[in-house]
């Protein structure tokens, strides 16, 4: 087992609807990575959050493959209307998407 040491870790938060591209484009650039299900505080959505161990000078790359397929979308929620008698649902536009990324740096990392 001959593997560069992990210097950064990546910590991701993609919608679930762009789980398996996600996963699909890491694979491609031989990146290994944990995801944990998770929920958004906002809408209450499902997400999955990476933990994805990198080496030095292979973030950008992984940052660009997840730019690629992790795309935002505009939802329509709908909301009733304030002060109306019955309550009609208003449809409120709203991007969900995309990725949230957030890099450590690795002072320490042991595989056994």
């Amino acid at each position: 087992m001959n593997r560069r040491p992990i210097r950064s870790l990546l910590m991701t938060v993609v919608q679930e609807s762009d789980l398996d591209l996600a996963l699909k484009a890491l694979e491609d650039l031989g990146v290994s990575a944990v995801y944990l299900t998770s929920m958004g505080g906002f809408l209450g959505r499902r997400n999955a959050t990476f933990l994805i161990g990198l080496p030095e000078g292979a973030e950008e790359q992984a940052v660009e493959a997840l730019k690629k397929v992790c795309r935002q979308r505009v939802e329509y929620l709908a909301l009733p209307m304030e002060g109306s008698p019955m309550p009609l649902p208003a449809p409120i536009p709203v991007t969900v998407g995309g990725a949230t990324v957030f890099t450590l740096p690795v002072e320490r990392f042991e595989e056994f």
